[in-house]
């Protein structure tokens, strides 16, 4: 008999982590439904994502919210184009839909004034530097023509030493203004943590 019942308990030992098995693979499911939707969200923010969730169950609102806090927290960047900047506003829309913390509305309000303001600077600084560079680039152009025997036109980014120059100058900017992102980030995943229980 007692051989029997080992071999019942291992069977129903085996079926219990079968159904945890499941589980964890319907919470990695969710998870990755939470990255699909967040990209869905961010390539036509007007899907909004608090109806999209809606849609799921209870007990997969976790795990989706996980997904899609993964994708939309490594958006908070430095805008490259103007574009990005819109961009950037509807990830804070996105988090703001996860985060129920107040706070988080104000300080990402404040750090889109200063993705603004970095990305005036940034245009100021590549029309600065061009200006600053042009004599050199004309200087360039004349020599190469008279050599060719034709006009040459040169993109100063074809120039090695301007963009030596124009790197040097932009990432002093960037080094600036990455503090306000990073800091925003890890305000962010503070603010989640604390939210979810979890510490990362």
């Amino acid at each position: 008999m007692g051989r029997i019942k080992s071999a019942l308990e291992i069977a129903l030992e085996r079926t219990e982590t079968v159904k945890t098995d499941k589980a964890s693979i319907g919470l990695f499911e969710a998870k990755q439904q939470g990255k699909k939707l967040a990209n869905a969200f961010l390539a036509d923010p007007s899907a909004g994502l608090e109806s999209e969730l809606k849609k799921f169950p209870k007990e997969q609102q976790e795990s989706l919210k996980q997904g899609i806090f993964d994708v939309l927290l490594p958006q908070i960047a430095l805008p490259a184009v103007a574009e990005d900047l819109q961009r950037i506003e509807n990830v804070g829309k996105g988090l703001r839909v996860l985060i129920s913390d107040g706070r988080f509305a104000a300080m990402f309000k404040e750090f889109l004034q200063v993705l603004s303001h970095y990305f005036g600077e940034a245009t100021h600084y590549d029309q600065a530097i061009r200006q600053q560079y042009a004599p050199k680039l004309r200087q360039k152009e004349e020599e190469l023509s008279r050599r060719m025997g034709r006009e040459v036109r040169l993109d100063p980014f074809q120039d090695p030493e301007f963009v030596a120059f124009y790197n040097q100058n932009i990432n002093a900017l960037k080094a600036n203004y990455q503090v306000a992102v990073d800091q925003m980030r890890n305000e962010t995943s503070r603010i989640w943590d604390e939210q979810t229980g979890t510490h990362s």
